[in-house]
């Protein structure tokens, strides 16, 4: 399994309850239909601030934490190269430029270490 991740802000001047709207209602759909046949899981994890240990409740750095899971290598390369393609590049740029601050947009790949708590 492979797991992409995305943290990522939203544009300024957009409201939280608007950029996860808009996320929900427009933009999730272009994921999944580029998404679709490669992907296992498609998943949005959005910040909901808690205090500080100073006590205070800050604007979070993230909005949201794209997850998209692959189930191989070969699988995540096959879509990449379905996401390169001119029609997607156009489509999904298009439309993040009226969702995220683009300048804070970066990708990870995670490897996962668990701890056995029992």
């Amino acid at each position: 399994m492979i797991k992409l991740v995305s943290p990522m802000k939203r544009r300024p001047g957009m409201t939280v309850e608007e950029f996860r709207s808009y996320y929900e209602d427009y933009h999730r759909l272009i994921g999944e239909k580029y998404l679709s046949g490669y992907a296992s899981r498609y998943v949005r994890r959005y910040t909901n601030p808690t205090r500080d240990r100073d006590g205070e409740i800050r604007e979070p750095e993230h909005d949201v934490f794209l997850e998209i899971w692959y189930p191989d290598e070969a699988t995540m390369v096959a879509c990449s190269r379905r996401l390169a393609s001119a029609e997607a590049r156009k489509e999904i740029s298009e439309d993040e430029a009226k969702l995220f601050d683009l300048t804070s947009m970066r990708s990870y790949i995670l490897e996962e270490r668990e701890s056995d708590l029992s």
